[in-house]
């Protein structure tokens, strides 16, 4: 079983950037496609961008397609979410999670998340 921690995050102004860590540890991931999501407050959780890990294919939330980056290091057996142009808006806490390849890309498939990270953006 997989075990993710996340670390990366804190207080940011307007226009400026993060880079988002998720460290794996227990296996590697292969056949996985790992996720970034965020959570507001009073808000539901959103999915941010993915990374299939055997092909590198990536996706991204159409409200952080152009500013977010994810990426990942096999031999660090890492991904990372480089965060461009930050805005008010992406202030949430932010999970990494992983499911297996070839599964949907709901909430109910992601089988191990991260304690998540906080990220604030003030105006």
């Amino acid at each position: 079983q997989v075990q993710l921690v996340e670390s990366g995050g804190g207080l940011v102004q307007a226009g400026g950037s993060l880079s988002l860590s998720c460290a794996a540890s227990g296996r590697t991931f292969s056949s996985y496609v790992i996720a970034w999501f965020r959570q507001a407050p009073q808000k539901e959780r959103e999915f941010v961008a993915q990374l299939t890990w055997s092909t590198g294919s990536t996706s991204y939330s159409p409200y952080v397609q152009g500013r977010f980056t994810i990426s990942g290091d096999a031999a660090k057996n890492a991904v990372y979410l480089q965060m461009n142009s930050l805005k008010p808006e992406d202030t949430a806490v932010y999970y990494c999670a992983v499911r297996r390849q070839f599964t949907s890309n709901t909430l109910l498939s992601y089988n191990t998340w991260g304690q998540g990270t906080q990220v604030t953006v003030s105006s």
